[in-house]
């Protein structure tokens, strides 16, 4: 499949000064990388759903999805969570169950995976039910001076935003879940072939990997033709305060809007309900389809779950606070939901 090894191999460009990168490792253990959920809403102690504060170790999303079927024995969608977290890891989120599986709370908990709370609630959780997430990550690094330019990198970025491309988790190991996405829209595979314990769940998260590739690798492109930060006539922009998306017919006010963070440029998650761009911003998006041997009707075949939206091509962080510590530096900073902070780190490291 050459069309997803291209999607594979997309160089993800950075915006930031190239001469003040650090050299230094993250996740040497899980404790390096610590990530909280910030919920939309918090448990309001009444309902049918069963709510649990978990935190868990070095554990990927899908086993904690695995632990939590066999000891609660109910099945998997039954369970609902607002977003996947990291493996090497330690996070901390909601979790949803029915509220019959209280008694049985207690057997959860591993030396890995620890329920710290519980509250009913009238609602399963669902994906996206969240604000973001609070990150606390240590950077190893040897830099004698690397606070100093971290510091300087940080100012810089917070002016100019970061790239909010979509981390390599998204597509599995060595891209497995992309290419099984990618097997899906062109007909190679079916829901069927995957099999029925996983079906729903990988279905819908490789679909979503071959979107996500397509946004990172548009993104790429807009860095490298200096357009991430400057409004084109047709962009479709999102409005900060609401999302809402429109079609740019004036860049030139448009820009005065985007540098004062009232509008952001946004990047194509392809589907029969996303907003096209107009004008020459449309064959630039539609041409990244083409060269993948794609069309928007491979994704209006899976509408149910491409349906398809836009997605800011920045993040623009209120704060990133940055201290030394004996092994490195720790970066503390909050994001909104579906960003990666892993990426964020390509704009400070070699």
């Amino acid at each position: 499949m050459p069309e997803i090894i291209d999607l594979l191999s997309v160089p993800l460009r950075c915006v930031s000064d190239e001469s003040l990168k650090l050299s230094g490792e993250l996740k040497s253990i899980p404790e390096d990388f610590e990530v909280e959920e910030i919920p939309v809403y918090l448990p309001s102690g009444t309902g049918d759903h069963l709510f649990l504060w978990i935190e868990k170790r070095d554990v990927s999303a899908e086993q904690l999805l695995q632990h939590l079927s066999a000891t609660l024995k109910i099945h998997r969608n039954e369970i609902g969570v607002a977003g996947l977290k990291d493996r090497r890891a330690i996070t901390r989120q909601w979790v949803s169950v029915p509220a019959a599986c209280l008694e049985s709370v207690p057997s959860v908990n591993t030396e890995r995976i620890n329920v710290l709370d519980s509250q009913l609630h009238s609602n399963k959780l669902k994906t996206g039910h969240l604000k973001g997430n609070r990150f606390t990550i240590v950077l190893r690094t040897s830099d004698t001076n690397a606070l100093s330019i971290a510091e300087q990198l940080r100012e810089e970025l917070l002016v100019t935003g970061f790239p909010n491309y979509f981390g390599d988790q998204r597509f599995g190991i060595d891209g497995e879940t992309l290419k099984t996405g990618y097997q899906l829209l062109i007909g190679e595979l079916t829901p069927k072939d995957i099999p029925w314990q996983r079906r729903k769940f990988l279905t819908r998260l490789s679909l979503s990997a071959v979107q996500s590739a397509l946004f990172n690798k548009i993104l790429s492109s807009r860095i490298q033709d200096q357009t991430f930060n400057r409004v084109q006539q047709g962009d479709v922009l999102q409005v900060v305060a609401s999302g809402g998306p429109f079609v740019s017919e004036e860049p030139e006010v448009d820009q005065l809007r985007f540098d004062r963070h009232e509008v952001v440029t946004s990047g194509p998650m392809f589907g029969p309900k996303m907003k096209l761009p107009e004008y020459d911003q449309l064959n630039y998006e539609l041409r990244f389809l083409s060269e993948c041997q794609l069309s928007l009707e491979h994704f209006n075949q899976h509408k149910k779950l491409t349906s398809g939206t836009r997605r800011p091509l920045l993040l623009r962080l209120e704060e990133m606070k940055i201290e030394q510590t004996q092994d490195g530096l720790r970066f503390q900073f909050e994001l909104p939901k579906g960003a990666y902070a892993t990426t964020i780190f390509k704009e400070f490291l070699k």
